[in-house]
């Protein structure tokens, strides 16, 4: 599955979660991977030098300190700036993504062009498609609504590659001869 969180910005998501309250970095990531970070929760360091980076650009002040039974844990609130940002991010469109430059059309053609089986590339993708999307409707089918909508949504964009499979293999032979000139 791809893991939609890597195109968000974690900074912005971390600020998301401070607008609920101040945090100390360990619960933030606590919150973060039961959000958004299943498929890959963030390390630590990721965590704190992200906390660092808004704190030097204004956007979380440090709102006191806890005592524990481990070293000192600094609670991190968002500001006025950080919540501007936020809402600025939340506002803001993403970019959508046409994927022009596909590895899996480059395999196709290089395929093609070498005399090797492009039916056998699509083959071989059209299988792994459908294990992620076996995997991704169990996954769906025990998951809360958070996990239905994730996996809905990368569910989504496997059936349009398959199709866009599909629609590729139909066309391999004519693709075969322009390749060819």
């Amino acid at each position: 599955m791809v893991c939609i969180v890597l195109l968000m910005s974690i900074g912005h998501a971390l600020l998301g979660l401070l607008e609920g309250g101040p945090r100390h970095g360990y619960d933030l990531k606590r919150a973060y991977d039961e959000r958004f970070g299943q498929d890959r929760p963030l390390h630590y360091g990721q965590v704190y030098s992200t906390l660092s980076r808004l704190l030097k650009n204004g956007l979380v002040s440090e709102a006191g300190v806890e005592a524990g039974d481990g070293p000192e844990r600094k609670r991190y609130a968002i500001t006025d700036a950080g919540v501007t940002d936020v809402e600025r991010w939340l506002g803001t469109p993403e970019k959508p993504e046409p994927y022009l430059q596909n590895t899996l059309y480059a395999k196709v053609v290089l395929a093609l062009l070498s005399g090797r089986s492009a039916t056998e590339v699509l083959d071989t993708q059209r299988a792994a498609h459908l294990r992620a999307m076996r995997d991704l409707t169990r996954r769906k089918v025990d998951g809360d609504l958070a996990d239905q909508l994730i996996c809905d949504f990368a569910l989504f964009h496997l059936e349009a590659d398959l199709r866009w499979l599909e629609l590729t293999a139909a066309r391999l032979d004519a693709l075969a001869e322009e390749v060819a000139r």
